[in-house]
């Protein structure tokens, strides 16, 4: 791997990531039936889009920066905003997803959006923008269904990201040293995690009684055989070792899928699963619905592993179903 390229994913990978992270055929008919209330007896559903970067889009390959700029990287090509045009006056939505949020964000917290990271190593020019309020704020009594998808940063996924390629430049991708860097913390951030979820669904239930909560996962990030990728690709997972990431696929992101089903379907919502269709479309696969560390290197090209437009269209084909209740 030539020298400039691997201080490029060592050190621009650390600071930006520092800096931030078939269509339905259900019937509005159906949908309305489902969920009640006074806005889906009019024929519209009003939607609340909750979540953290891969909700929100904010990596160039979704998009524009959609107006007003809060510094939360909402994206016209994202999953939300896709839907909001196809579905036109069959839903209102309010789109609170903010890029960084935790589950705490969503459910309690005022989160400090960093904005949308601009090469090279630059920051968004308009930072620092003011706190937003708690996403749970954008849901009501009147409020239909509610989709979120969050958990990520709860783990730290831009600080494994960052840890992992610079350990693997360090190891030459030999062994693990992230798996055991991180192993051993891992059980006590996924209890944090479940707790927060289980608290921040009772918090939508309670905020919308009659509202249908919709949780959305994770899609595939690393192939099956993590061996795909390849070792110093700015493109893929850049200096990350082929055992780390078998590790991050098992260890860190099925665990986190298992969590939000298990947690949404014990309160009575509807988990919408990304990871088992979108499998044989990771970050290094050559149909690609993710981004690796960059999505293109000239012009350069922040993605830091995030769902590309194709992705993002593949999440609003899944969502749409269980935004109108099929």
């Amino acid at each position: 791997m030539p020298r400039f390229l691997s201080r490029l994913a060592v050190a621009g990978t650390a600071l930006a990531l520092a800096a931030g992270l078939t269509t339905p055929t259900a019937s509005l008919a159906a949908a309305s039936q489902a969920v009640g209330g006074p806005a889906s007896r009019s024929g519209t559903l009003t939607w609340a889009a909750l979540g953290d970067s891969y909700t929100a889009g904010v990596i160039e390959a979704t998009g524009e920066l959609t107006a007003p700029a809060d510094g939360c990287g909402r994206t016209t090509g994202s999953y939300p905003e896709v839907l909001r045009r196809d579905l036109g006056s069959r839903v209102s939505l309010r789109n609170v997803s903010c890029s960084g949020a935790t589950v705490l964000d969503v459910s309690a917290n005022k989160q400090s959006p960093s904005g949308r990271p601009l090469p090279p190593l630059g920051t968004d020019p308009d930072a620092p923008y003011p706190a937003v309020p708690p996403q749970a704020d954008a849901v009501g009594p009147d409020t239909d269904v509610i989709t979120v998808g969050v958990g990520g940063n709860d783990l730290g996924f831009a600080g494994i990201l960052k840890d992992c390629i610079m350990l693997g430049a360090t190891s030459l991708n030999r062994g693990t040293p992230c798996k055991d860097e991180y192993d051993p913390r891992l059980p006590g951030l996924l209890a944090e995690l479940r707790t927060h979820y289980s608290a921040m669904l009772g918090t939508l239930r309670t905020k919308a009684p009659a509202a249908r909560i919709v949780s959305v996962g994770y899609p595939h990030l690393v192939p099956e055989n993590a061996a795909l990728c390849t070792y110093g690709d700015l493109l893929q997972f850049s200096t990350v070792t082929t055992g780390d990431l078998a590790w991050a696929r098992a260890a860190v992101l099925e665990p986190l899928n298992a969590l939000i089903a298990q947690e949404t379907t014990a309160r009575g919502g509807t988990f919408v699963d990304l990871y088992a269709d979108s499998a044989g479309h990771s970050v290094c696969d050559a149909d690609h619905w993710l981004d690796g560390v960059l999505t293109s290197i000239i012009p350069l090209r922040y993605a830091l592993v995030h769902p590309n437009a194709r992705g993002q269209a593949f999440a609003a084909a899944r969502v749409r179903t269980a935004v109108l209740g099929g």
